[in-house]
């Protein structure tokens, strides 16, 4: 007897998909994109950058090593809902401390399985990331789509806002304090402090929208940009804040979102790509030293590198659609990649990122 409870997906333009229930019973809007990543899905979950957005994992079998305390990369989970092949009904794993159904529940995140998500996926591959819906209480193709073409698009939309913290704080360096790093909350994952953590940096988090005077007054011996979710273009008042700061000549590194931002300061633009780049697997060329490195990505949108000033360099490309994956300015201490060099999930080999910008604050003591 299958007492499974049925549930829905629709597109934006009007493509549905009928599976099974999840996680949390309801009702959810997002922008639907996937994530090409085998397993770090708690990681996923708890990744501000995606906010606004419902994830489809393309490995089919999700949720086979359970959930635990230790790797959640934020103060919640922050996706709008969920969508697998399979949902494994046991969790098999000794740091595991619950199943992804009942995390899911517990955090009212709506789920869907049973559909097939390389269809899904192929069909976001060629039409493009669009707005969708998951619905195990209205299950009518008509009707949610209505709810879904009434819902917000992510063009134009600022979220950093929405996930940033209320006060800033610290996060303390592990054994003696070298530097004094001020980290931007767009959407920052807690692997990023413990990098810096890690090569002796005492942290102070603060909110998104700090202006540069508060900033300055912290006396930071660097400045980081975290990710974050969102259309950069947005976020006029950050950027105006952030090129004050750059005329202060004190190191900074942007990831992700921060990259974004720090591009738009330059003088550059940002574009929204079809379906972005989400999974740990991307192949970015570092053009200073002519090294591959393979890389976490989770962004929709990317730096025009036609629109950038002669001061500013690209300094690695992204080899499968040559877009824009890292810049530094030619004079001031300031660099920048589009992708997540604390990984988690993702493999390690942007690791010396961090370290290069230890350097660059060790030139300026």
């Amino acid at each position: 007897m299958n007492l499974s409870k049925k549930a829905i997906l629709v597109l934006e333009d009007g493509r549905a998909f009928r599976g099974e229930s999840f996680g949390a019973d309801g009702e959810c809007f997002g922008e639907m994109v996937f994530n090409t990543s085998m397993s770090g899905y708690q990681e996923i979950l708890t990744d501000p950058s995606y906010a606004g957005q419902i994830v489809a994992m393309t490995y089919p079998l999700i949720g086979n090593y359970g959930v635990n305390e230790e790797d959640t990369e934020s103060r919640r989970s922050w996706v709008e809902g969920f969508v697998v092949r399979e949902a494994s009904k046991i969790a098999s794993n000794w740091r595991a401390t619950e199943t992804l159904d009942s995390y899911l529940k517990r955090h009212k995140i709506v789920g869907i399985e049973k559909i097939d998500t390389r269809a899904l996926v192929r069909h976001i591959r060629d039409k493009g990331a669009m707005r969708a819906a998951i619905s195990s209480i209205d299950l009518d193709e008509k009707s949610l789509l209505e709810k879904v073409l009434a819902s917000p698009e992510m063009t134009n939309r600022e979220l950093a806002s929405a996930v940033t913290i209320g006060k800033k704080f610290e996060y303390k360096a592990e054994g003696e304090q070298k530097f004094h790093v001020v980290a931007y909350d767009f959407g920052v994952k807690t692997n990023s402090l413990r990098e810096f953590a890690k090569f002796g940096c005492k942290i102070t988090v603060v909110p998104a929208e700090t202006s540069a005077a508060d900033v300055l007054e912290l006396k930071p011996d660097g400045i980081f940009l975290s990710n974050g979710p969102g259309d950069p273009s947005s976020m006029k008042k950050v950027i105006a804040e952030i090129e004050k700061l750059t005329t202060k000549n004190v190191p900074m590194f942007g990831i992700c979102l921060g990259h974004q931002i720090l591009g738009q300061v330059f003088g550059g633009e940002t574009y929204k790509l079809k379906f972005g780049h989400r999974g740990g697997n991307q192949p970015i060329m570092d053009l200073t030293t002519g090294k591959v490195e393979i890389t976490a990505h989770n962004h929709g949108f990317a730096v025009d590198a036609e629109s950038l000033p002669e001061t500013v360099e690209v300094t690695h490309v992204n080899l499968n659609d040559k877009t824009v994956a890292g810049l530094r300015h030619k004079t001031l201490p300031i660099f920048s990649v589009q992708y997540h060099p604390e990984s988690a999930p993702g493999p390690h080999d942007s690791e010396y990122l961090f370290e290069r910008f230890i350097e660059m604050m060790e030139r300026k003591t």
